[in-house]
């Protein structure tokens, strides 16, 4: 429920509705059997990999992967190495220092 009220982009909280269907939120009374709601499966569910797993039944640990600036774990979207942009950025200026230590040595 926490998932679907902070998360879910169609839900009202004010409401209570879901606002592409009009109607109240199904997800929120439902006791996790049978279909999803097709944008909480696809967009608010990878964000817990220990309930996506519960519910799904695969093992989606193989789709984590671990940054190796900060050792968070995190899903990528793309072959991106790291969690975020500032992690990317403090490898870039790292490789680029001993890049340029190498350089100033030789």
């Amino acid at each position: 429920r926490k998932l679907v009220t902070d998360l879910c982009a169609n839900h009202d909280n004010q409401d209570r509705l879901c606002l592409p269907l009009d109607c109240p939120c199904y997800m929120l009374h439902k006791w996790w059997t049978g279909s999803f709601c097709r944008y909480f499966q696809e967009a608010v569910l990878p964000v817990d990999p220990v309930l996506e797993s519960a519910i799904t039944g695969e093992d989606t640990s193989l789709k984590q992967k671990t940054c190796p600036v900060c050792g968070k774990a995190y899903l990528p979207t793309t072959s991106q190495a790291y969690c975020s942009d500032s992690c990317r950025a403090f490898a870039r200026r790292k490789s680029e220092r001993e890049r340029k230590r190498r350089i100033r040595k030789n």
